[in-house]
């Protein structure tokens, strides 16, 4: 942030600019022409440039350009000695901070600078709010296993190691992600997620890395990878041992020295990125299998964090169902439901297997479902499943194997979403986080129909 990059063809003019910022505690590095700028800037992530219009072999103009291509939110404050209302409103639109005249006023030269990076500030913060706005639930419990995973998140903020985080579907492990970003020192700048199992194969490399324009059909413009865009931020792996082996093999290459080449680009590009990854499976077994390399898991399992299934926190339940039912409250009611005391023993009997979001998932439909303020047994034991059938929980899943069990809930999660979103395949594969493509190749697979 305290950094500026200085691109001017006057020596006079650099010299000038570099003592009296250096002189306001910045650290200020020089060019001559555009080219030497632009490689300054990749290597060096300037956090201001201050450019002349007029440079030899590359016009200050065409190098704009080619910042906003690289670096879209640096700052960068235009000086020309032959300036005119038109270039100066070129600039502007092209995304320039200021246009300033030559001779210039080293005082305003001063302000600008400093209202530059003061605006930055309050991108990086209004940033942070942002990510902190998505974070809509926060990490309930006072139960011995939440204290313990609280004090490894704590201990891993301080830090920039990697974190690997495990444990059952619907434990928090994203919620324990952001709440490690949240309290380190990255906590202004980006949380970027990359799901990995939602991600095509063809497609990973692309998503992590970016590409450049024309490298594949389809790439009509330059974009930015997740890596790029969780720069001095934290760029989170979920379902890390989704990903194939070659694309591990890629990963491990870019995360041992965070260097690496966009998609049909031959530029070296160096992020400042803190890795935390996330996995339901059990690694060791995945590894065993060969299905995932033990060099990837050694890397990112500097800190490793379990997250307790809701089976080992049964205390914290109550708790738990107080704080949902509060964010369930339905609209225009005075008072949050309450659950009675029977109907609380049967919800800490229960064996919850999709762990807190099955709690979550269950109490919101309890708040729709049901009228009662003091919500009964019955109700509880009605919606929780417990009315016939089966007595594991298990429900219609309760007979079938596990590979039947799982496509038979996929296919009929599919038909559900599919109605609710009137059929529409893009709405449909945003919100269960697929692409297109994969939806419809199950739809195919399972042969649903898609008609209304």
């Amino acid at each position: 942030m305290n950094t500026v990059l200085v691109i001017d063809d006057e020596p006079g003019i650099r010299s000038v600019l570099r003592d009296i910022l250096m002189d306001e505690k910045y650290t200020v590095f020089t060019a001559a022409d555009g080219y030497e700028g632009l490689a300054i800037l990749e290597k060096e992530d300037p956090g201001l440039v201050i450019l002349d219009v007029w440079l030899p072999n590359m016009g200050g103009i065409d190098v704009l350009k080619q910042i906003r291509e690289k670096s879209a939110a640096v700052p960068v404050i235009m000086i020309s000695g032959h300036a005119n209302i038109d270039l100066a409103v070129k600039a502007v639109k092209l995304g320039a901070f200021d246009f300033l005249e030559k001779p210039l006023s080293l005082e305003k030269i001063i302000t600008i600078v400093r209202n530059a990076f003061e605006m930055e500030k309050l991108r990086r913060e209004n940033l942070y709010l942002r990510n902190s706005m998505l974070q809509q639930d926060e990490i309930i419990g006072v139960s011995e296993a939440v204290a313990k995973m609280r004090g490894l998140i704590e201990q891993s903020a301080r830090t920039d190691s990697r974190v690997l985080i495990t444990g059952p579907n619907g434990t928090g492990k994203e919620l324990i992600a952001r709440e490690i970003h949240r309290q380190s020192r990255r906590s202004a700048g980006p949380f970027i997620e990359v799901n990995c199992a939602a991600i095509p194969e063809s497609l990973i490399e692309s998503e992590l890395l970016g590409h450049e324009k024309g490298a594949f059909t389809g790439a009509v413009s330059r974009r930015k990878g997740k890596f790029e865009l969780a720069h001095r931020g934290t760029l989170f792996l979920d379902e890390v041992a989704d990903m194939s082996l070659g694309t591990q093999a890629k990963v491990l290459r870019v995360i041992q020295d965070l260097k690496f080449e966009r998609v049909g680009g031959e530029d070296s590009l160096t992020v400042d990125v803190r890795i935390i990854a996330a996995t339901n499976k059990n690694i060791r077994e995945q590894i065993h299998a060969g299905k995932f390399r033990e060099d990837l898991f050694f890397r990112l399992n500097v800190i490793p964090i379990q997250a307790p299934s809701l089976a080992e926190r049964i205390s914290d339940i109550p708790l738990l169902t107080d704080y949902f039912m509060l964010k369930f409250k339905p609209p225009g009611e005075a008072c949050v439901r309450t659950i009675c005391a029977e109907g609380m023993a049967l919800l800490c009997a229960h064996p919850w297997p999709g762990n807190i979001r099955e709690l979550k998932n269950f109490i919101e439909r309890i708040n729709i479902m049901t009228d009662e303020q003091l919500i009964s047994a019955e109700t509880v034991k009605y919606y929780l499943g417990e009315s016939g059938g089966s007595d594991d929980g298990l429900g219609e899943y309760g007979s079938m194997s596990l590979t039947d069990a799982r496509e038979a809930f996929e296919r009929n999660f599919i038909e559900i979403k599919l109605k609710a979103f009137d059929y529409n395949i893009t709405k449909t594969a945003e919100a269960v986080g697929m692409y297109p493509s994969n939806l419809h190749g199950k739809i195919k697979r399972y042969g649903i129909k898609t008609e209304k």
